[in-house]
């Protein structure tokens, strides 16, 4: 019996985990019942918001195609084609779900260890995506019909990193979990981190600015479109949703390419060209006019964001995990750069999509620009700054030599010291060769005996 324990153990640490933890309910039966329980509140709440819709206008409804749209789900629709560019800011609804419900997993489970996180959240994101992909079978009308790939994809991906997410912190607090990982790939996620901070912060008081600098603008858009109590209430939550996409359109704009609205257009700090816009009213903050020029001092302070996101990355990077190699710094500091391209060109690509056919089929930033621009600028100011950074950290420090005694004779020679008081002290050091009990017979000490 004893024999069979390391057995189990193994066994747990692998497949096993899924269907024989080590107490309670198998993992895979816990996951299907969180994965339910995520799926049928997040369901619940926005379904309550698409009957709101309905009743708002009812011409307008979507039915149950709408209540995918919180899991970033695009939909075709009859008459005017395909809608990609959704609020990311719903997400978080069904994100705080399933993080809920991996901590859940991982308390109820009997999951004890870091390597088990993993198989938790994969017993969550399957059966959510089987439940997504169930939804957008059962949700498709004459209307509308929702992507049922990227309804699966989507649910699997949303589950298993928010579920992985919370049931980590289920075991220990973000300090311990970061202090697991090697030096090298903790230095190059908390100083991609730290740079994907400075942007977003950048370009949500850059996007502030420009709303707050048109408000008229938004106030005769609201009162154009009259929407009443409900469809006002319903209308302030849509652009508070939309709010994340703003922010990485802002970083974009931020980082050189900028974004799209529309076949042929572009917002840029070198400059802008829009043709006519719908009719929201945060969109207010986009440069009026067909074409639209930034001030060359703002196109300059816009425009040094990102190095200076990739300075505080590179200083974040070298203060983690300096390296005794000061050839290798630099190349750490671009690794900083390169994973925050890699986010923030996943981010740019989730913040736009079309919104129709026609000239409204690009609406948004370029993935691929975004990431290109981010590697390269934020990667270059990273890898200069750790760099530098290091070679000072490293570089060796000057030793002051002690002063020389100054020597007159064989018996003139002291050391000297210094009290606390100012006061010099003289000491003799052959003081031990004048005591009665000293061989007589020794040689007294001569130049070559001297300190």
């Amino acid at each position: 019996m004893t024999a069979s324990a390391p057995s189990a153990e193994r066994t747990r640490g692998g497949l096993g985990a899924l269907t024989a933890p080590a107490g309670g309910r198998p993992l895979a039966i816990t996951g299907a019942i969180a994965a339910v329980a995520a799926a049928g509140i997040g369901l619940a709440v926005l379904t309550l918001l698409v009957l709101a819709g309905w009743i708002a206008a009812p011409h307008a409804g979507l039915g149950l195609p709408g209540v995918l749209v919180g899991h970033h789900v695009g939909f075709t629709l009859r008459g005017a084609g395909r809608i990609g560019m959704l609020p990311l800011g719903l997400v978080a609804l069904p994100g705080a779900l399933l993080w809920r419900a991996g901590r859940w997993i991982v308390q109820k489970g009997g999951v004890t260890r870091l390597a088990e996180v993993g198989y938790a959240a994969l017993a969550l994101a399957v059966p959510y995506a089987l439940l997504a992909g169930a939804l957008a079978l059962a949700s498709g009308s004459s209307l509308a019909v929702p992507s049922l790939p990227q309804a699966v994809i989507a649910g699997f991906l949303l589950a298993l990193v928010a579920g992985g997410l919370g049931g980590a912190r289920a075991l220990a607090p973000w300090r311990r979990l970061i202090r697991l990982l090697p030096p090298q790939p903790r230095c190059l996620i908390l100083g991609s981190v730290g740079a994907l901070t400075v942007l977003i912060g950048a370009g949500a008081i850059l996007a502030g600015a420009s709303l707050a600098t048109s408000m008229g603008g938004f106030s005769s858009v609201n009162k154009a479109l009259a929407p009443g109590v409900v469809g006002g209430l319903l209308l302030l939550l849509a652009q508070i949703g939309y709010v994340p996409n703003a922010i990485i359109w802002a970083v974009c704009f931020a980082l050189g390419p900028g974004f799209a609205f529309g076949t042929g257009t572009v917002v840029a700090p070198t400059g802008s060209a829009l043709g006519s816009l719908p009719m929201l009213p945060m969109l207010a903050a986009l440069p009026s006019g067909a074409h639209f020029a930034v001030p060359a001092w703002a196109s300059v302070a816009v425009l040094s964001v990102p190095y200076l996101a990739g300075a505080f990355g590179g200083l974040l990077t070298v203060r983690i995990a300096p390296t005794p190699a000061m050839e290798l710094a630099p190349l750490w500091g671009f690794g900083c750069g390169v994973v925050t391209g890699c986010a923030m060109g996943v981010l740019a690509a989730f913040a736009g999509g079309p919104l129709g056919n026609g000239r409204l089929t690009a609406v948004g930033p370029s993935g691929w620009q975004a990431a290109l621009v981010t590697t390269l600028e934020v990667g270059v100011a990273a890898a200069v700054t750790a760099g530098l950074v290091n070679w000072l950290w490293l570089r060796p420090k000057p030793v002051t030599a002690a002063p020389a005694a100054s020597v007159e004779g064989p018996d003139d020679v002291v050391d000297e010291t210094e009290d606390d008081g100012g006061h010099r002290i003289y000491l003799d050091p052959w003081a031990d060769d004048e005591d009665g009990d000293a061989d007589p017979h020794r040689p007294r000490p001569g130049p070559a005996s001297l300190p």
